[in-house]
């Protein structure tokens, strides 16, 4: 089902409707603030009312009004059904095993899924200092799995990161059971310009999807690797009216609070 505005919606509108879309109903999710979160807190506001939203903080089933400015922000204390300790949100909640979805943004990814948010260019001298690490490095190792929303470009998508700061799927196939992480790992990492999802065997992330008005040859030319494309690259289903009237009403609540 199209949208009547189609043609109005933008890049990064598209990228986030493909996030949400990617929460089922029921689903415990560990969410990163930025993107991660607006995607997240859409899924719930449209068809997975249900998914319960966890934050580093130690909010949990959190059902913010306005999209949160950080893990601090008290809208997701206020609204959540309980705060706890945030070491107990991982080692009860992560490491026991009870989030099912991870979901996280970076600056950097390799074609194997691992995550730079650390810095760009060299560790002790680096161009950009950048947010670091938080708790991404074990969101990526013990949830269920990991959905990863990042804007494509040959910045972002990278032959070799700047820094590992968290592991998709380490150098080889079998890293994730060598280094004794229960998680899946990265399922499907979502961009601008498409979906990708992990080869089978290789582990390597491979395009299957494309947004409307981007071309294959666009995704091969802003990543870092050479990309490996599905035989049978589908196009995204364009946003509904519904998504896009709640996904534009969220971000105007968080241009209000800044």
């Amino acid at each position: 089902m199209s949208t009547k505005v189609e043609d109005a919606v933008s890049a990064d509108e598209m990228m986030t409707v493909v996030a949400a879309r990617a929460l089922t109903d029921e689903t415990v999710c560990f969410v990163g603030i930025g993107l991660p979160s607006t995607a997240a807190n859409l899924a719930r506001l449209t068809h997975a009312p249900r998914t319960v939203l966890v934050y580093e903080s130690g909010t949990i089933g959190s059902k913010p009004r306005t999209l949160p400015l950080s893990i601090g922000d008290g809208e997701l204390a206020e609204t959540a059904d309980a705060v706890v300790p945030v070491p107990e949100i991982f080692a009860y909640w992560l490491q026991g095993g009870r989030i099912d979805v991870g979901f996280l943004g970076a600056a950097q990814i390799d074609r194997l899924g691992n995550l730079n948010s650390t810095v760009i260019g060299d560790y002790e001298r680096p161009k950009v200092r950048l947010p670091g690490a938080g708790g991404a490095p074990e969101i990526a190792a013990m949830a269920g799995e990991v959905i990863v929303i990042i804007r494509q470009s040959r910045r972002s998508f990278v032959e070799r990161l700047d820094f590992r700061t968290s592991v998709g799927y380490g150098v080889a196939p079998g890293d994730r059971t060598r280094l004794a992480m229960p998680g899946k790992g990265p399922t499907i990492v979502i961009t601008d310009l498409g979906v990708l999802r992990p080869d089978t065997e290789t582990r390597e992330l491979t395009l299957t999807q494309v947004h409307p008005g981007v071309s294959v040859q666009e995704a091969r030319e802003k990543t870092g690797w050479p990309l490996q494309v599905s035989e049978d690259v589908e196009e995204t289903e364009p946003p509904t009216d519904g998504e896009l009237s709640e996904l534009r009403r969220l971000r105007a609540t968080l241009e209000a609070n800044e």
